[in-house]
């Protein structure tokens, strides 16, 4: 198979034999490709760092016979060296790393995700004062742009603009006549701050005022709960950005 040329974002790694890792990227033509890094452990290498994880890449890549492509060449676009050396930084961005690798599937190409997610980069980059709020900003976009996102301003099922109860099982919040049992009560702050993270620039909501701890805590509760159950698995990253948040 002839070698192919690609660009995207590295979200994962884990080692393979004594000296190889296997390469998680998010690509922007191929969708989310796995590929082996022969040699990379080793001091020679002639990858060395490019294939970190937050780091933004141009690939050249071999096709596998398997799930496995071979990457031979790897040259950095952008490190995003800030991310990784601040404990927020890094939260908030594993976070986001770890939602996309959650929803992409591989070798099914998805710009907006792509486009999500360097734009999710850029914006920790600039080291903002909530990286926290950017993560979830970053979460509730990724949920729309998978075709999950939660109502937040009417019922999920009737479309009643009186909402008191919260349903990841019903799409979000819901009114009293049409939720389900285990539907949990939830604020009109809390649900406003989640339709303001919903459509705020991710380069700008990590330098807004975030509102008082209980409506703040209230709301990434729900917000994280939702992404898990509409992502069927457990978030790994989470606890992490809970202990660094503001």
């Amino acid at each position: 198979m002839p070698p192919y040329k690609e660009q995207g974002v590295v979200l994962r790694s884990m080692k393979l034999g004594e000296a190889d890792k296997i390469v998680t990227i998010m690509t922007q033509g191929a969708g989310k490709v796995r590929g082996v890094a022969k040699g990379i452990r080793k001091t020679t290498s002639r990858f060395g760092a490019r294939l970190e994880p937050f780091t933004h890449v141009n690939l050249m890549l071999y096709r596998g016979r398997g799930s496995l492509d071979t990457i031979t060449q790897a040259e950095i676009i952008a490190p995003h060296r800030a991310i990784r050396d601040d404990l927020a930084l890094f939260a908030a961005g594993e976070t986001m790393l770890e939602a996309v690798d959650r929803v992409a599937e591989e070798h099914e190409r998805n710009v907006r995700l792509v486009l999500l997610l360097l734009s999710g980069l850029r914006a920790l980059e600039t080291k903002p004062a909530d990286p926290a709020a950017v993560a979830e900003s970053f979460m509730l976009k990724l949920l729309s742009v998978s075709g999950f996102h939660p109502s937040l301003t009417a019922c999920a099922v009737c479309g009643s603009t009186d909402v008191q109860l919260f349903s990841a099982g019903l799409g979000g919040a819901v009114c009293v006549g049409d939720a389900e049992p285990g539907a949990g009560h939830v604020s009109t702050a809390a649900l406003a701050y989640m339709a303001t993270l919903a459509l705020a620039d991710l380069a700008d909501v990590g330098a807004t005022v975030a509102p008082e701890g209980r409506t703040r805590k209230e709301a990434r509760g729900l917000l994280f709960g939702f992404a898990e159950y509409h992502l069927e698995r457990r978030m790994k990253s989470i606890p992490m950005l809970v202990r660094t948040a503001t």
